[in-house]
């Protein structure tokens, strides 16, 4: 890519790495990670045509579902702004336009930064 002069790298974090989350401080601080190092790794490659972003989703819809809801955990009351759990697709979505074209001026910040609650919240009701 900085031979070429061109390309895109997407990194997958978590809003997890934005807002922490309790008994989880090695997966956010990883997350977090993630994050610094699209941003710095964005500002050395944006002048050979290269960005690098980073998706980072909340709570969404996937394969260990199951387990979660038999620990009784659920989405805070708060929820997503959407009022709905997040899909693989949405993420995929978000990874394929910072693929594109489209996002050639789009380098270094987090744009899909899920506002959901974490799926382990605990909360009466």
């Amino acid at each position: 890519m900085i031979k070429a002069h061109r390309g895109r790298i997407i990194n997958i974090a978590s809003v997890f790495g934005f807002d922490g989350q309790p008994g989880q401080a090695n997966y956010s601080a990883s997350k977090a990670g993630v994050i610094g190092l699209t941003r710095t790794v964005a500002r050395e490659l944006a002048g050979r045509n290269v960005t690098v972003n980073a998706v980072a989703p909340g709570f969404h819809r996937h394969r260990h579902d199951r387990r979660v809801g038999r620990r009784g955990a659920r989405p805070g009351p708060e929820g997503d702004s959407l009022g709905r759990l997040g899909q693989p697709q949405d993420v995929a979505d978000a990874v394929l336009f910072l693929a594109s074209e489209a996002a050639g001026f789009i380098t270094g910040p987090c744009p899909l930064r899920s506002t959901e609650a974490s799926p382990y919240s605990q909360h009466a009701g």
